[in-house]
């Protein structure tokens, strides 16, 4: 395990998951108490996705009172790629739980955004006693009809004005989102083999990969973890609609919709989302 780069707030801390030497934000709570829990936060699946660039509106206000791990997912980021370039949700899962056991955590309470949703909604499926809670946001993991929006997003070709283009559609109002999450998310998309790793984890049809990430819905019917789900009434990238089935699977689900809001609820609305979500895995 080595210690962050300071030049670089993207770069957290390297730990060893089962081999893959992987970027992780990891931040103890401020007020810990013997309590105090840890949450793990699992960015999307945008090009330039990144921890720091997921999460940097809300990994200060959950660590007032959890300890918050943000990893680069493998094909992502600054973790290590596997070198035979083959990314299957169960190379993601089964990552995850090694990060988990490298850091010596037991259980978890979940977030995933998007992409990262389906692999939170699968790790909680497949191995429930690792999971507390779970929460859902703008959350892949159903099978549905790829929308336009998420076709775009994995057929990204790298430039600034495609970046800023697919930026905008993300959100309901463009404006929220800075020049610098553009930038930063261009960046992170251009460094060397970022692409590659790009087209081998999203290829087309992308209606396939959408369908191998998909969790069985009867598989996640049988979910005992108290789940919150969280979407924008406007997200154009993942259908309204899917939420709205997760809330009728899961049996201790409960749904908030953020309205003028699109894919990107942290960024959109920044202190009312960091609100209900830390009241959620607060209490």
């Amino acid at each position: 395990m080595t210690s962050n780069d300071a030049r670089n707030p993207e770069i957290g801390t390297s730990v060893d998951a089962g081999g893959i030497i992987t970027n992780v934000h990891d931040v103890l709570a401020t007020r810990r108490t013997p309590e105090s829990g840890t949450v793990l936060l699992l960015h999307g699946s945008g090009p330039g996705a990144t921890a720091w660039a997921t999460w940097r509106p809300t990994i200060p206000a959950l660590a007032s009172n959890l300890r918050v791990v943000a990893p680069d997912i493998p094909g992502f980021g600054h973790t290590q790629r596997p070198a035979d370039g083959v990314y299957t949700p169960s190379l993601w899962v089964d990552h995850l739980l090694a990060l988990l056991d490298a850091l010596g955590l037991d259980q978890v309470s979940v977030v995933g955004n998007s992409f990262g949703g389906a692999l939170a909604l699968r790790l909680a499926v497949e191995h429930p006693d690792r999971v507390d809670r779970l929460v859902l946001m703008g959350s892949a993991g159903l099978s549905f009809p790829v929308t336009l929006s998420l076709g775009k997003i994995w057929g990204y070709r790298p430039s600034f004005e495609a970046m800023r283009g697919l930026v905008d559609a993300l959100a309901y109002d463009a404006s929220t989102v800075t020049d610098d999450l553009v930038r930063l998310r261009f960046e992170a998309s251009t460094r060397p083999g970022v692409q590659e790793a790009y087209e081998q984890m999203f290829p087309n049809p992308h209606q396939d990969v959408l369908e191998r990430l998909a969790v069985p819905e009867e598989r996640i019917a049988t979910l005992a973890h108290e789940t919150l789900v969280i979407h924008g009434r406007e997200d154009g990238v993942i259908p309204l609609s899917s939420a709205a089935r997760l809330l009728e699977l899961i049996p201790r689900a409960e749904l908030h919709v953020f309205g003028q809001c699109g894919h990107w609820t942290q960024f959109e609305h920044p202190e009312r989302f960091n609100a209900v979500l830390s009241t959620f895995l607060n209490r």
